[in-house]
């Protein structure tokens, strides 16, 4: 049988989307591989109504109440491949299955890529951190620091500094121009410069960073905006039109969330390039309307 849509990712863009469409009575089937982009945080913040939970809480509650609806379909397995056209689309998944459906929806979000500086993954979601919004307020002041990946890093330490006192790592990136270092010097936020070598445990539970010989500089928390990776090969293979942002590249999408792709749609992280639960979730509500719509109108 003919699938309505196949929703490729059981984040949070994806399990909005897909609870539009279950509302519609449209047939679905959902393919997870249970490994969202917030996992590495044992708690989420800043969503409505949700604020402190798990996001892994949050997303099973949304799985239960997904199970009720009866045109609703779990499988928990990557998508491999997707074949065909709009009206006419088949995902192969990992467990060697062939799904049809008109159309398809991708929410796989991203996989984040750290700057290679040992210590840093192993404090991913912890003390080191991608959004002051989702947990600057937990990190309760203080010495914090903003580690540089490309020449943005201004504008996010200058934001960061409402969250505490900010020294901004330069790590060999090119220094601020004299525009944005005037803004830097009114937040006072301090600047580090040479290459980060090394983030350590230091004392009364702070980081150490390390900039080469002499003192570490000691900060409550490491903010850093990594380069997000699309999770899935389907773009490439079919070659999706991308967009280049400061995280990353992500997918080119018009106002209903289309991909250059006719049929194929992509909502969330991959068709925002912000790392945000609230956001992702009303872009899957808001695709998954458009998404609908093509479905009557095609």
């Amino acid at each position: 049988m003919t699938e309505d849509a196949i929703i490729i990712g059981g984040g949070f863009a994806g399990l909005s989307a897909a609870m539009q469409l279950a509302r519609a009575r449209r047939r679905i089937t959902i393919l997870d591989t249970g490994l969202p982009r917030n996992r590495f945080a044992a708690h989420s913040h800043g969503f409505l109504a949700q604020d402190g939970r798990p996001g892994g809480d949050i997303l099973a509650d949304a799985r239960r109440q997904l199970a009720a609806y009866e045109t609703v379909t779990f499988r928990d397995a990557p998508a491999e491949r997707l074949e065909g056209e709009r009206d006419a689309f088949s995902v192969v998944t990992g467990d060697g299955a062939r799904i049809d459906a008109r159309r398809v929806l991708l929410a796989t979000g991203f996989e984040d890529q750290l700057p290679d500086i040992p210590g840093l993954s192993e404090r991913w979601g912890k003390t080191v951190l991608h959004c002051p919004y989702c947990h600057g307020y937990e990190v309760g002041g203080g010495a914090v620091g903003v580690l540089a990946r490309t020449s943005d890093a201004a504008r996010f330490a200058a934001v960061v500094a409402d969250w505490g006192d900010v020294t901004l790592f330069t790590n060999a990136v090119p220094e601020p121009d004299e525009k944005d270092l005037a803004v830097l010097e009114a937040r006072n936020v301090k600047l580090r410069p040479g290459r980060v070598t090394a983030v350590t445990d230091g004392p009364g539970g702070m980081l150490a960073v390390e900039t080469g010989p002499g003192i570490p500089t000691l900060v409550k928390a490491l903010f850093v905006s990594p380069e997000a990776r699309v999770r899935s090969d389907i773009p490439r293979n079919r070659g999706l039109e991308r967009k280049e942002t400061p995280v990353g590249s992500i997918l080119q999408t018009d106002d209903t969330g289309q991909t250059s792709l006719p049929g194929l749609y992509a909502a969330g992280d991959i068709a925002l390039g912000a790392g945000n639960i609230a956001l992702a979730s009303a872009n899957g509500v808001k695709t998954a309307v458009f998404l609908h719509h093509s479905l009557i109108w095609s």
